[in-house]
This record gives structure tokens, sequence and C-alpha cells, in this order.
């Protein structure tokens, strides 16, 4: 996820130290018991896609970067998002969040005009807001403090919402959420959660959080269909919930 994979390995050290143990971030095999759905998440650092390949490989859903902050779109995210679907992906689209430079309002109407839409076909999901350590400058929390953090994630998911009638996916980790926004548990009654964890289990949640619905368990996966690693993640339910999230059903 995020602005560029050269970027968040770059800063992986440093973001270490400020991990809580529970969700540290540490590459590891493929969880070995879970009893979930395959999906993956890209954007175009992972270049041309097959998407039929990715299909027949057991891939069932995708992620996939479609805008980030007020003005960047993903050169690859037209091209993935079309072809996802007619290959028979479940696919959904994400956003980068850059809390420091606009609202959140402007942002999720950015996504919701740029490929963060929805609609009811059995394969679009209710599009995901990208929330992690800052990439850039300007502090691990967007020199936000953690009202100034929950009141700019409350302004996208409203915004969002009233734009498609849905209620955003939320990716995170817990040890930025509960530190960036002061453990807050506001979202979990409705917004689903993706948690970044990669590890063999997922660990402590971000706070409040009664269970996980998506789960980003490595960012160094193999897919038929994609060139290098790329970011792999499971769905906590069966293909026919995941089919109901993706309807509103």
């Amino acid at each position: 996820m995020g602005r560029t994979r050269s970027l968040r390995r770059l800063t992986a050290a440093a973001l270490a130290v400020l991990a809580t143990a529970a969700a540290g971030l540490v590459a590891t095999a493929t969880p070995a018991a879970a009893a979930t759905v395959p999906g993956i998440d890209v954007s175009r650092y992972q270049g041309t896609i097959n998407w039929t390949s990715v299909r027949n490989s057991g891939i069932q859903f995708a992620f996939i970067k479609a805008t980030e902050g007020t003005s960047y779109r993903d050169p690859n995210f037209n091209t993935n998002y079309v072809n996802a679907y007619y290959a028979g992906v479940i696919r959904g689209a994400y956003h980068f969040a850059r809390p420091n430079i606009s609202s959140g309002a402007v942002q999720a109407n950015f996504l919701a005009s740029n490929g963060g839409a929805w609609s009811a076909d059995s394969r679009t999901l209710p599009a995901a807001l990208d929330l992690e350590a800052n990439p850039y400058s300007g502090g691990y929390c967007y020199g936000l403090s953690t009202t100034g953090m929950r009141n700019w994630v409350q302004d996208f998911l409203n915004t969002y919402r009233s734009r498609t009638g849905r209620y955003a996916v939320i990716y995170t980790t817990t040890s930025f959420w509960n530190q960036c926004t002061g453990s807050w548990s506001g979202p979990w009654n409705n917004h689903p959660l993706w948690v970044a964890r990669w590890s063999s289990s997922v660990g402590a949640l971000p706070a409040g959080a009664p269970f996980w619905s998506f789960w980003q368990y490595t960012d160094s996966g193999s897919v038929p269909g994609i060139s290098g690693g790329v970011d792999r993640n499971y769905w906590n339910g069966d293909r026919s919930r995941l089919i109901a999230l993706a309807n509103n059903t």
C-alpha cells in the first residue's frame, strides 16, 4: 500500500521502533490455517497484470489504488479495475490518505469522482481509506493531534458515505491507529477493518475493533499473472459474505 513500495521499505526500520509488539510488521510465510478468501492489493508498481491468470490462481478479490491526496490518480487504475472485473475478481478502489494537505471531505470527493464510486454488481466493494504512517515530511501522524486525526477521518468517512451510500473500508495498522487517533473506537460499528500485519497471525486489533474484515498479511507474496512481489490479503469469511459486502446486503 501507500505511495511507493520503495518509500515504505526505506522507512521500515524507523517505523519498527514505533510499532507495538502486537502490530509488528514482520514478513513471514502464508498463514497456515486461515479458512478465508484470498486476495491482493495492487498499484502501478505491479506493472501490467494478467488478471485472468490472477483469478485462475485462486485470487478472489483485489483492492486497486485509485487516488492519493488531492490530485494523484494511479495511471494503471482504469485498466486494472476494468480487467479485474471481467476476469471475475471482486474489486474495490483505495485512496492513500494525506491528512495534512486538505480536509477529509476534499479527499473523499476526489476518490469518489475518480474510481471510488460504487454499484451493486456483485463485484464492486466499497472503497478503502488507506491510513498509514506518513512517508513524506511532516511527522508520523501527519502533524495532526489525535483529535485532529479523528476529525479528519470522520470528515472523509461521512463524505464518502454521502457520495456513495456505503461505509468505506479502513486500512491501517494497530500501532498507527492507536497512536495517531488516540485509540479511537468510533468507526468500527459500521466501517470494515482492513488491518495490516505482516505475520502468521493477525495479532491485536486497533482499539475497539471487534474483528477484522480484511487482513494484509504480507507485502512480498507471489501470484501468477503479476511480476515481482505483491501484497496479499484474506477476507474473514466465505465468498458469499464477500459478495454480500459488495452488494450491501
